[in-house]
């Protein structure tokens, strides 16, 4: 025990180091890869060391090169930080070391998955017998939906998949959005049915239901996967799924919903009309460190039916411990996999429903307050309708935006993203860190203005 508890006292003592200067460090990194890799040391050494000055190393040669992505000054991409019980939850996953695939094997792991899972439908108000998948992210979220969403529509049409492939079996025809995120392109591609057919969009990116409609229409009445979107990367938009799930369903298709960070707009109140109608769809995808906060890798993908989501990731061999039809790995991509369920089950315990809908309505108050007061500023334009937790701004032409990003991550006071929206170079702020302040945004505003106005 004395080499775990040497090494976890250095790594105890450095974290909370870390956490406590992100308040006032730089947001972004203050050394290179070069740098870093210099400090490490690229020789493996011929002798070893005692875990915790291998621990102390790593910390003290890496501190420079991190990102202040934890910060509540980081709006660079939509990623949360870590809720102090998520955190502290994942500790102990990584100390309990449970391959949390089986049931019978990992008993208060499955536990907890079981109260997280049903927890998670009521919070976003989706079928409560619906089956939850834990990935390592959205992108596999995605991908696992849209696998069984796969084989679904499939076996509709009397192709068995999973015994004789795609080669010679019915096209499946997939029509997406023009502003879906790149993930959902990605997640097609690993499940072989590559490009997607692409339906037009209104100004803030929602797709046009009888453009979807009249896409339906022309194709052929053969297997049909449909992708709507909770939460547009650049404007937070979310897809009108009343009219679009509908006629979705009406043509015979599988609708899957990529709500990475927009899906949580289900549990406010104040927010809840953004998504109203999506718990129709057969599919979501969402991912808890975004809005949630919870530690990487925290991807959820929820399948209304079941057996559909079995059928498709279902994993078999004659050692594995079976005593339920269903098990954790036939939810997602992988046999080994952590306890994810845990630091999920951690912040919704410790938030409660009215805790997870405040955050999520602080979040959208911070981004409403960061477009209020760039539209105080001289050439600013706030491109979007600001719905959720998603801004974009223009600073009169592309060559001044991109200078004000440049500039504001020289001065480090924040990081903020740039993008292109609409043709168009934005700087892009997206809020999701639970632990951000109103003087957060106050302070990260007074360098937007220092940089916008100088020059």
């Amino acid at each position: 025990m004395d080499g775990y508890s040497r090494a976890l006292d250095v790594a105890h003592d450095h974290a909370v180091g870390w956490l406590d200067s992100l308040d006032q460090r730089p947001a972004p990194p203050q050394a290179s890869i070069v740098e870093v890799m210099a400090a490490l040391g690229t020789d493996l050494p011929d002798s070893g060391c005692p875990p915790e000055e291998a621990v102390a190393l790593l910390a003290r040669a890496c501190d420079p090169g991190l990102t202040a992505m934890a910060s509540g000054r980081f709006f660079g991409f939509v990623i949360g930080g870590t809720h102090p019980a998520a955190l502290a939850a994942d500790w102990l996953v990584s100390a309990w070391d449970q391959n949390s695939g089986l049931r019978t094997l990992t008993p208060a792991h499955s536990a907890v998955e079981d109260i997280a899972s049903a927890w998670l439908l009521d919070l976003l108000g989706l079928p409560s017998q619906s089956a939850v998948g834990f990935t390592t992210g959205a992108t596999m979220a995605n991908f696992t939906g849209l696998a069984a969403g796969r084989d679904a529509v499939l076996r509709r049409a009397g192709w068995d998949v999973a015994r004789r492939g795609l080669t010679g079996g019915p096209a499946v025809r997939v029509l997406v959005g023009a502003e879906r995120h790149d993930t959902v392109d990605v997640a097609l591609r690993y499940l072989g049915l590559g490009a997607p057919e692409v339906v037009g969009v209104d100004e803030q990116g929602r797709i046009l239901p009888d453009a979807l409609d009249a896409a339906l229409g022309r194709g052929d009445a053969g297997p049909v996967l449909v992708v709507l979107q909770a939460g547009n990367i650049h404007s937070g938009a979310c897809d009108p799924f009343v009219e679009t799930v509908q006629t979705a369903h009406q043509h015979g298709a599988w609708v899957h919903v990529d709500g990475a960070f927009g899906l949580w707009a289900a549990a406010s109140p104040d927010h809840r009309h953004l998504v109203e109608g999506y718990e129709s769809a057969d599919s979501w995808a969402t991912d808890a460190h975004k809005t949630l906060n919870v530690p990487y890798d925290s991807g959820l993908c929820i399948v209304r039916d079941a057996g559909a989501l079995q059928s498709a990731m279902g994993t078999h061999g004659a050692y594995l411990v079976r005593d339920e039809a269903c098990q954790p790995l036939d939810k997602v991509p992988e046999l080994s996999r952590r306890g994810r369920a845990i630091p999920v089950w951690a912040v919704l315990r410790c938030l409660g429903r009215d805790g997870v809908a405040e955050l999520v309505e602080r979040l959208c108050r911070h981004v409403t307050a960061f477009a209020d007061a760039l539209q105080t500023l001289p050439g600013v334009t706030v491109l979007n309708d600001v719905v959720f937790t998603q801004v974009c701004a223009t600073f009169g032409s592309d060559e001044r935006t991109d200078e004000v990003v440049k500039a504001l991550l020289a001065d480090g006071t924040t990081w903020m993203t740039g993008s292109t929206w609409h043709g168009q170079r934005v700087l892009r702020i997206s809020v999701s860190n639970w632990s951000t302040t109103e003087a957060d945004v106050e302070r990260c505003m007074q360098a937007v203005r220092r940089v916008a106005l100088a020059g």
